[in-house]
């Protein structure tokens, strides 16, 4: 009986926010990015990284001191943690996704994806791209630009009619690079169709 119940912890803790298989159907030749050398959600690059779906695990793997990199993230308790992770799977359309460093079991870039149910455009959804954040220490191996085309793509496959993101004026050829463009009198929200 012992056993049984860390196997269920383990299961439950290896839990996924959203399955991870659509990852493995991205065509990241939709995307006008330019990588090199090529490298892709099922292929970024180094055998020791793998992007994935957030994992109930990853309160574990350090995630929460990724995002804090990027902003404040507060003291959350692994409780806390797991609630909101059982309110965002509940929920639904909340893609939370992440580069794991296999080597050393920590997450070194994370971006999210929202969807949001709309009336217009026959019901359509629309994607927010939201927190991007990769560790420092692992610049120049593109993943900046690999989790950003990622959840852009997994919009795409999800039905987006369009993707929207706010960022810093600095950022904005970075993300122009990736296909997405200014609105006019709309400083710096940009959307990718």
């Amino acid at each position: 009986m012992g056993m049984e119940k860390q196997h269920s912890m383990e299961d439950e803790n290896s839990e996924y926010l959203y399955h991870p298989d659509i990852l493995k159907k991205l065509d990241f030749g939709k995307s006008p990015a330019k990588f090199n050398p090529c490298i892709s959600a099922a292929h970024p690059g180094e055998d020791w990284m793998v992007v994935r779906p957030l994992q109930r695990a990853d309160y574990d793997k350090g995630f929460l001191q990724l995002l804090s990199q990027l902003t404040s993230t507060g003291s959350i308790s692994r409780k806390q943690f797991d609630e909101r992770f059982t309110q965002m799977k509940s929920a639904g359309g909340y893609y939370v996704t992440v580069i794991e460093d296999k080597r050393i079991s920590k997450i070194i870039g994370a971006a999210t994806l929202t969807i949001e149910q709309k009336f217009i455009h026959n019901c359509s959804v629309r994607g927010r791209l939201e927190d991007v954040v990769v560790n420092d220490t692992y610049r120049g191996k593109q993943l900046g630009k690999l989790i950003v085309v990622t959840v852009s793509l997994l919009a795409q496959e999800l039905g987006c009619y369009k993707m929207s993101l706010d960022c810093k004026d600095k950022l904005i050829k970075f993300y122009e690079s990736l296909g997405y463009k200014l609105e006019p009198g709309n400083s710096n929200a940009m959307n990718m169709r």
